[in-house]
């Protein structure tokens, strides 16, 4: 009584996976793809599960729009772990490109409006975008060039390592502008410059004589 139970739940414990594997295919006929790759022929699903069976490994549908549909043994358990892993690792040397906000007031301080700079151009370092933000308050409404001017000298300080990408915007009572790191244009351009320098290969030299334009 305890044989078939188990495979009720093994049926169970992968219903929510991409691939349909062992009792999961109920096809008429499937393509049979060995652990190492080697083709085992067609033969029907319930063949092809008592292979798995037999050599103690998971029938895996992997290619279901194919005619008939292939199907491979593996260690199922195994592939999903070594898959997992290699998405972890994918993921933590992704880096994710977050927009960073920078705050001020139209009458910022020098030391204030220094230590700002500095925390923009740290996060453009870190590949991130900077939203950089003035606020109006009252009064201040009334002279939003100020903000301009100050957004625009912001910008500017941070050109070495960051394009502006737009014009100061007004929007209700806050003005701003967005930065963008220039790290990967420069990289490209590094990598244009290095193929046009590169030498020659051999026997492709250029004579004394010859033009540039030859």
């Amino acid at each position: 009584m305890g044989y078939p139970l188990f495979y009720v739940w093994r049926c169970f414990s992968i219903a929510n996976t991409a691939h349909q594997i062992n009792e999961e295919i109920r096809d008429r006929e499937v393509r049979l793809v060995g652990e190492t790759g080697e083709q085992l022929g067609i033969m029907s699903a319930q063949e092809a599960l008592a292979k798995a069976e037999e050599a103690e490994l998971d029938l895996v549908k992997i290619s279901p729009n194919a005619v008939p549909p292939v199907c491979k043994l593996m260690d199922y358990g195994k592939y999903r772990f070594e898959q997992a892993k290699r998405d972890k690792e994918a993921r933590k040397n992704q880096h994710v490109v977050e927009i960073k906000e920078i705050r001020m007031s139209p009458g910022i301080d020098v030391g204030d409006f220094n230590v700002k700079l500095r925390n923009a151009q740290k996060f453009l370092g870190e590949g991130n975008r900077v939203k950089v933000t003035v606020r109006f308050r009252g009064r201040e409404m009334a002279h939003t060039e100020i903000g301009r001017d100050l957004l625009l000298k912001f910008a500017e300080s941070c050109a070495e390592t960051a394009n502006l990408e737009k014009e100061p915007k007004l929007d209700g009572r806050h003005m701003s502008i967005f930065l963008a790191p220039r790290v990967k244009e420069d990289a490209r351009k590094g990598k244009a410059k290095a193929r046009t320098e590169a030498p020659a290969p051999a026997g492709e030299t250029k004579n004394e004589g010859d033009s540039e334009n030859a």
